[in-house]
């Protein structure tokens, strides 16, 4: 899951992160909505995501949502891990 999050998150281009619905959306059925946010806790424990509040205007009610980005260690996390998929005769687990 973490894989597919942080593919979703680097090939978004989104120069503000993607929040976890987006996530969800994009996965096409890949994500769960009832763990999504779980995991981008984890990750963002272990440095692979970065998040911050997302900025609302004053006319936009609602509660901010935290947008996700990766960081650079998580980037370089994602491409080894797709260098050791290419090497490898057998899928690796995600």
């Amino acid at each position: 899951m973490e894989r597919i999050i942080l593919s979703l998150l680097i090939n978004a281009g989104a120069r503000d992160g993607l929040y976890g619905l987006q996530l969800v959306e994009r996965s096409h059925g890949e994500l769960a909505r009832g763990t999504v946010y779980v995991t981008l806790e984890r990750m963002q424990a272990k440095g692979l995501v970065q998040s911050q509040r997302e900025e609302k205007g004053p006319r936009i009610s609602g509660i901010p949502r935290r947008l996700y980005q990766p960081t650079g260690y998580g980037v370089r996390v994602f491409r080894a891990w797709e260098k050791l998929q290419a090497l490898s005769p057998h899928r690796l687990a995600a």
